[in-house]
């Protein structure tokens, strides 16, 4: 459904002085097969949206080439936007329309008649869960109803492939988890493929069926979540050790098993493989050498963890520091 090979978008920053070329996008390959829905994770200024920009044919690639539904993104840039249905970050309704009109207007735009825009809308709105909304304006909608909306516009021509950049950046958790839901339905109910961009870890976790990493603009992993965090090299073992004394003892204890052993003040940590079969032993020597513990957490691996051992550094910390932004106004070189 989605086939790139070293796709490249450079772009001109800056005025004079001050000038300089930011490779965006540094030679991306990715498949997408028909009926998946896979996950496009990354911080912010990793090359996310400037990807999803050049399949989606809004941005030209400076080089490399893709092909999206069977079409070259571009030659061929009018067939591949009648294939996909596009949601994107700020979305595409306007404020001061009424939600119905809004989305039988985009329907006529991929050649759809009046009655069967109509028809389909409503039923999407139904199944979204906007039964109701059709005759309310944008700006009177939650910021949930909202979102559901722009995926509706997007799904209004029956697209084989949908296209979701950031779609629950800035919802609550409860708007989050609903639209997770209807996400999740995409393929379900109506066969779709799914792209997803997103930075949040449980949302590419509970959503993708493979996940894709990239950061500084190269594709750095590709597999699914469950593979991706077996590559993390076991359990992380988190104890509280009740006394200062006790801190040095308890990291020697943990150090004969673990790997990577820390301290933070009464933590100490470490990666322990089949945590779950030495934990209990580990236990005893700790107690048979006085050492009290405040409480204990064995955690499985994240995909931040994935993130951290292939970078060396954490998705989080890099979303929060990213000194680029997809969403700044650049000039494509």
């Amino acid at each position: 459904m989605i086939e790139a090979r070293g796709l490249v978008q450079t772009f001109h920053t800056g005025r004079g002085k001050n000038a300089k070329e930011v490779r965006a996008v540094d030679g991306v390959d990715l498949d997408v097969a028909e009926g998946e829905v896979v996950g496009f994770l990354g911080p912010n200024g990793a090359g996310k949206t400037t990807t999803l920009r050049m399949l989606t044919t809004l941005l030209r690639p400076t080089a490399g080439t893709a092909t999206v539904a069977g079409y070259d993104v571009v030659r061929e840039p009018v067939q591949v936007r009648r294939s996909i249905g596009y949601v994107s970050q700020v979305g595409s309704t306007f404020s001061g329309a009424y939600a119905g009109d809004e989305v039988v207007d985009h329907g006529m735009l991929y050649g759809m008649s009046r009655a069967d825009a109509v028809r389909r809308g409503q039923e999407l709105f139904e199944r979204l869960q906007l039964d109701g909304l059709w005759t309310r304006q944008p700006k009177n909608m939650s910021g949930g109803q909202k979102r559901r909306l722009d995926v509706v516009m997007g799904l209004i021509h029956d697209p084989t492939l949908v296209f979701l950049d950031e779609p629950t950046t800035g919802l609550d958790p409860q708007a989050r988890a609903n639209l997770w839901d209807h996400i999740g339905d995409l393929r379900a109910r109506h066969g779709a493929t799914v792209f997803l961009t997103t930075h949040y870890l449980d949302e590419a976790d509970a959503l993708a069926d493979r996940i894709l990493i990239i950061d500084q603009g190269r594709i750095v992993a590709a597999d699914t979540a469950d593979n991706l965090k077996a590559q993390v090299a076991g359990d992380l073992v988190d104890l509280e050790v009740a006394a200062d004394d006790q801190v040095g003892l308890a990291a020697a204890k943990l150090g004969a098993i673990a790997d990577g052993v820390e301290t933070d003040g009464h933590h100490v940590r470490g990666r322990v493989g089949r945590a779950g079969r030495v934990v209990p032993g580990l236990l005893r020597e700790l107690d048979a050498a006085g050492v009290t513990l405040d409480s204990i957490e064995v955690a499985r691996p994240t995909l931040d963890d994935v993130f951290l051992t292939l970078t060396g550094r954490s998705l989080r910390d890099a979303e929060a520091g990213s000194e680029k932004d997809d969403d700044k106004e650049q000039v494509p070189a």
